[in-house]
């Protein structure tokens, strides 16, 4: 008994500091493309189900061919880069199911380059062997077909891997100190290559074989990486070199809560059931890539509007929390809620088999877009918010944002005071928040000793 007492000491897990951060509404989920709602129809939890879909959107995002759409007058393709941050144990192996999805597609690529070798090996045979080379000229070595790339890579074979999928490939690492201790080795630190990748701009490089200088066109790369909150801040040791804010992020907490190891069926198990799923959108991928033209992707006059209105004001409110430095997050979101609405739009085709250019966004499509991005703008502000001191703005973003949402819709100054009071804020600096709020256009003084939120 006395064992029992000691133990019931032991602090609540509940009463922990876990930052409880919002889930992906689940009306989104049932407006989501079939493909989708099966993707995440396992999940166990609102935060399992959000990684899944996340997880599958960043796969799928590396396998659309054939699609683009046109963002700031610059042609751009559907690849995402993801990183799931959490504790260990936390639930974020579950992301290897999402892989499963995409391997038929890197299965067919290896076994095709593995005929190929087969041919190139046998072909040699015949030019070693012949005397007289004169009128033949020494077989080509054929591409090292793959769509998922080693992160373990050095930046050369990286881009070589690239090259020979013609630009196009995925990087899926759950284990995020793996691609950091590739970034930190001699040879191996491709962040510019990512860097670049994202807006598929060149990357060049020199081959290791006969010293060639190659340039790599409109790379189409996406990456998939998860790993601890320390692991992020050693993979994007700082916000300045632009890494961090091509990254979705989604930042899970551990939950004290055994799950039923045994709930589901003995006759098909997960892996069996994305299995199946992957054979179904290895057939939409099929049909992309056998249309003669590039379908562009595209949004309506409406939809563009909404989409400026809700960037302008999160940009707003966001730089106003974070300082000019949070400012590229924001507007990189904005490109990759472009990107997740014609990943959404592409998967429609598996629904009503539509395939015509130019692909119209329609509204469930763009709206899902736009909540999955609210969600997500709100993970990344976290994770900024644990990079190392360095980054930090000078304010305390935390103590901020805390009392704008603390606000009500409509308050006086005794009651933003009364507010701040509460959460430990001194009265100057409430009404200098105040002040920066208006200036931001996130509140409205619109009448005496009277304000709303804009």
């Amino acid at each position: 008994m006395e064992d029992i007492e000691e133990t019931e000491d032991l602090r609540d897990p509940e009463e922990t500091n876990q930052i409880q951060l919002p889930t992906i509404p689940e009306a989104v989920y049932s407006h989501l493309p079939q493909f989708l709602q099966k993707a995440t129809a396992k999940a166990t939890s609102a935060e399992d189900k959000d990684l899944l879909l996340l997880g599958s959107l960043v796969v799928i995002s590396a396998c659309l061919p054939n699609i683009f759409g046109v963002y700031a007058e610059r042609n751009v393709y559907p690849n995402l880069f993801l990183f799931i941050t959490a504790a260990a144990s936390a639930g974020k192996g579950r992301l290897t199911l999402c892989r499963k999805l995409v391997e038929p597609i890197h299965r067919a690529l290896r076994e095709r380059a593995k005929t190929e070798y087969e041919e190139y090996q046998r072909q040699l045979s015949e030019y070693t062997a012949e005397k007289d080379k004169s009128g033949r000229d020494r077989p080509q070595e054929p591409p090292m077909r793959m769509l998922i790339i080693p992160a373990n890579n050095s930046a050369t074979g990286l881009f070589q891997i690239l090259n020979d999928n013609k630009g196009v490939g995925l990087i899926f690492e759950t284990e995020g100190d793996t691609l950091a201790q590739t970034f930190k080795s001699e040879h191996g630190n491709y962040s510019d290559g990512f860097r670049k990748a994202f807006h598929h701009e060149t990357i060049s490089y020199n081959r290791r074989k006969n010293r060639e200088y190659v340039e790599l066109d409109t790379p189409r790369l996406s990456a998939l990486l998860s790993g601890t909150p320390q692991q992020v801040a050693s993979l994007i040791p700082n916000a300045e070199n632009g890494l961090f804010s091509r990254f979705m992020f989604y930042y899970m907490n551990i939950k004290p809560v055994w799950n039923d190891v045994f709930i589901g069926s003995a006759d098909q198990t997960l892996d069996d059931y994305f299995k199946y799923l992957a054979t179904q959108f290895h057939d939409l991928y099929k049909t992309l890539q056998s249309q003669p033209d590039p379908m562009r992707f595209c949004l309506s006059t409406k939809q563009q509007e909404a989409f400026n209105a809700y960037f302008s004001q999160a940009q707003n409110q966001y730089v106003c929390l974070y300082g000019i430095d949070y400012i590229a997050t924001v507007r990189r979101l904005g490109l990759i809620t472009f990107r997740i609405a014609m990943i959404l739009t592409a998967l429609g085709i598996m629904d009503d088999g539509n395939v015509t250019t130019p692909m119209r966004c329609d509204d469930t499509n763009f709206n899902a877009s736009l909540e999955i991005v609210k969600i997500l703008i709100q993970h990344a502000a976290q994770v900024y918010q644990q990079l190392p001191a360095e980054v930090a703005v000078a304010t305390h973003p935390s103590q901020k944002q805390l009392f704008l949402e603390a606000l009500p819709q409509e308050f006086s100054r005794q009651d933003y005071l009364a507010i701040a009071q509460q959460l430990e804020i001194p009265d100057k600096t409430a009404q200098k928040y105040i002040g920066k709020f208006s200036q931001s256009g996130l509140i409205v003084h619109f009448a005496h000793d009277k304000y709303k939120k804009g």
